[in-house]
């Protein structure tokens, strides 16, 4: 155990799955809440984070969207990102893909642009400082509207040099992809890539729509197509990647215990399964803990570990160039252990 752990803190690997707010610290909240002469509803760190026990999805996004009214400067949203970026790098993370939500800030009166400025700044020196390359990935709240949803993607044009692709994310059930399926016909029209949540509480239904309604490129979660064994047979056939959460998955009842998830399923199906931390600060594990309490729970082998660290490189949305240099790094620390 103790040697796979030292194994994956130096196996090369992306990260295609967290979203940016979700990864504000407690302490890093408490902060921004001083400089923004914010009050909190908790009187100490340790307070904050003893709320994040969560039932369900929904419980989380009400604590997630209270964190995010800390965030109201370009600075504020440089200093998020860059913090995430150098424990991602700590993480021996390459390369990430990272989710924004623009709704959250713009409907309380935050600048598309201060989010955005911020967020990319960011990018850009942890590019230089730490070679660590990103995508970023503009999510809509699914809770919201369809014409927000429009609304918000005629913000971002404009920037359309600094986004890689869209998603859909926040509370799944009762808003199936289907209701979405206008704004991301534009989306691909104009040449980005597709990414939706779905199946992590919604049905299997859901995953289906994103394939065919949606036209993703990637399914975020879609732990439960496991249910369908057609579409289970669909995702390998068309090595559809899957950008797996499993303390995500914990902290929100998706399982119950980390012995029961269905990464093993996947990898057994011959599924593109990645390994992924979603919202971090909130759950309790970066990426390397996601990958080192997965191994334990499921008795991954050193080999299905390599398998899911190349799956991320294979299956980011990185040049051409930059993928064949990510999988050399990743080939030739194989090549050493």
């Amino acid at each position: 155990m103790t040697d796979l752990n030292a194994f994956i803190d130096e196996l090369p690997k992306a990260e295609l799955h967290v979203h940016i707010e979700g990864t504000l610290e407690p302490e890093l909240m408490f902060a921004l809440a001083e400089r923004n002469g914010i009050a909190l509803p908790y009187g100490s760190v340790e307070e904050l984070r003893a709320a994040y026990s969560f039932k369900n999805l929904q419980e989380f996004l009400d604590l997630y969207y209270q964190g995010a009214q800390v965030l109201i400067t370009r600075q504020d949203f440089y200093d998020l990102t860059m913090a995430y970026l150098k424990r991602a790098h700590a993480d021996r993370v390459l390369h990430t893909e990272i989710f924004f939500d623009p709704q959250t800030h713009t409907e309380r009166g935050i600048a598309f642009e201060t989010v955005l400025d911020g967020i990319t700044t960011a990018l850009s020196d942890a590019a230089h400082e730490l070679g660590l390359t990103s995508e970023l990935i503009l999510c809509f709240l699914r809770h919201l509207s369809e014409d927000d949803a429009i609304a918000t993607y005629e913000m971002a044009l404009p920037h359309r040099d600094r986004i890689a692709g869209f998603g859909l994310d926040s509370s799944e059930k009762g808003h199936p992809p289907a209701k979405f399926e206008r704004v991301f016909t534009r989306v691909r029209a104009d040449g980005f890539k597709v990414v939706a949540h779905a199946g992590e509480e919604g049905p299997p239904e859901y995953v289906r729509d994103a394939l065919d309604l949606l036209k993703v490129d990637r399914i975020d979660h879609g732990n439960r197509a496991l249910e369908d064994s057609a579409l289970v047979e669909r995702l390998a056939r068309e090595a559809m990647p899957l950008t797996v959460c499993p303390l995500s998955n914990l902290s929100l009842a998706v399982v119950t215990d980390l012995a029961d998830h269905p990464l093993r399923q996947m990898l057994d199906a011959g599924l593109v399964a990645t390994l992924n931390s979603d919202d971090p600060a909130y759950f309790g594990g970066y990426v390397n803990q996601n990958y080192k309490e997965t191994q334990s729970a499921l008795s991954l082998t050193k080999d299905e570990l390599a398998l899911l660290a190349r799956n991320s490189l294979t299956a980011s949305f990185a040049s051409p160039e930059r993928k064949a240099e990510l999988l050399g790094t990743l080939d030739s620390y194989l090549a050493r252990t």
